[in-house]
Order: C-alpha cells, then sequence, then structure tokens
C-alpha cells in the first residue's frame, strides 16, 4: 500500500468515527454534550465562512488595482514606436552595407 492510500485510509477511518461521534453526541449523550457540540458547530461553521470573507477582504484590499485600458494602450502604442524606429535603424544599416 503506498503512503497516498494509507493516508485515504485513515481519512476514511477518522472521518467514520467522528460521524459516529457526533451522532453520538447529539441524540445520545448527555443534553450538555448535545448544547456543547451544537455550539461548536455553529461556532465553526460561522468562524469558517467569516474567515473566508475576511480573507477575500484582505486580498481586495492588499491587490493594486489594474491598470486603465488608456494606460496600456499609450504602453502599446510606446512599444510600437520603438519596434518601427528600430526597423528603421536596421534598414538604414542593411543599405549602407549593401552600397
Amino acid at each position: 500500500m503506498s503512503k497516498d492510500q494509507a493516508i485515504g485510509v485513515l481519512l476514511v477511518v477518522v472521518s467514520i468515527a467522528v460521524m459516529l461521534f457526533y451522532g453520538w453526541g447529539l441524540f445520545l449523550a448527555e443534553k450538555w454534550i448535545s448544547e456543547l457540540l451544537l455550539k461548536l458547530t455553529a461556532l465553526i461553521a460561522v468562524y469558517a465562512v467569516f474567515g473566508i470573507l475576511a480573507w477575500i477582504g484582505y486580498t481586495l484590499a492588499t491587490t493594486p488595482p489594474p491598470p486603465s485600458v488608456e494606460e496600456i494602450e499609450k504602453e502599446l502604442e510606446k512599444e510600437v514606436k520603438e519596434l518601427e524606429e528600430k526597423e528603421k535603424k536596421e534598414e538604414a544599416e542593411s543599405a549602407e552595407k549593401s552600397s
């Protein structure tokens, strides 16, 4: 059995054990245990949702905005001009060499 398969079996066994414990805790254990499990479940769910929202907000707040279309157009025009000038220089040099 490979390492990945062993980890997979472990995950299945642990998941089934947690499900059985959770079901026992909700329906067969004393009332305070079931209330504690429900409170912990709600807490984890709320923390997960708002943790993800906080992460999205942080990412939006710290990521620089993309360049505007005008800036991109200016950069492209500049590059095109540089390429045209380079081609003209190469043509002039090749004309000088051929003469």
